[in-house]
């Protein structure tokens, strides 16, 4: 389903700025934004502990750079923004940790975590299809997933990504057909 905001986040950001409501408020945040991050996060590094991990980096960064966010974009973007960010980097380190001891030079230590991850809970058929995605080129399986899986809107995407809407909807295109001729060979 496509993402919206359940609070008013400007009326939320306000309440974050103000001292003595910034902790209720926060509280709000977590409230409304730990399982869309959650998920958003899961779908990067698909297994639960990391994303888990991932996740309370995310709110503990939200927290302490708040004074940061301007408010150009909506609190929700951001939240998404540092997730991505954050999870790209989780994935990165764990590249660079499992190439220490393989020659590959590729994300399949993903595939190896969903199958040993104990709440991983789909059927061969997804597997299969996670199998497919985790093959993907990162920014191609970032872009599927948030538009596969969140319905999101490509300017929303956009914005996240730092990415335009044509290069997006391309990465999408890819991905979809390299996930198509993975699933029918």
């Amino acid at each position: 389903m496509a993402y919206k905001a359940p609070i008013d986040e400007k009326e939320l950001v306000k309440q974050l700025k103000n001292e003595s409501t910034a902790a209720k408020a926060f509280e709000t945040l977590l409230q409304a934004y730990t399982e869309p991050v959650y998920w958003q996060i899961r779908r990067m590094v698909l297994n639960h502990d990391d994303a888990n991990d991932i996740a309370q980096n995310v709110f503990i960064k939200a927290w302490t750079n708040l004074h940061n966010f301007r408010g150009d974009a909506k609190l929700s973007t951001w939240l998404f923004k540092i997730a991505v960010n954050e999870s790209i980097n989780f994935i990165n380190k764990e590249k660079n940790r499992q190439q220490h001891f393989s020659e590959k030079d590729d994300d399949s230590f993903l595939i190896k975590n969903l199958e040993a991850d104990s709440h991983f809970d789909g059927d061969a058929l997804q597997l299969e299809l996670q199998t497919a995605i985790a093959k993907l080129p990162e920014k191609q399986r970032l872009v599927f997933n948030m538009r596969y899986y969140d319905e999101m809107k490509y300017e929303d995407m956009s914005e996240i990504l730092g990415t335009s809407v044509g290069a997006l909807k391309a990465s999408y295109h890819h991905a979809v057909k390299k996930i198509t001729d993975y699933l029918t060979t």
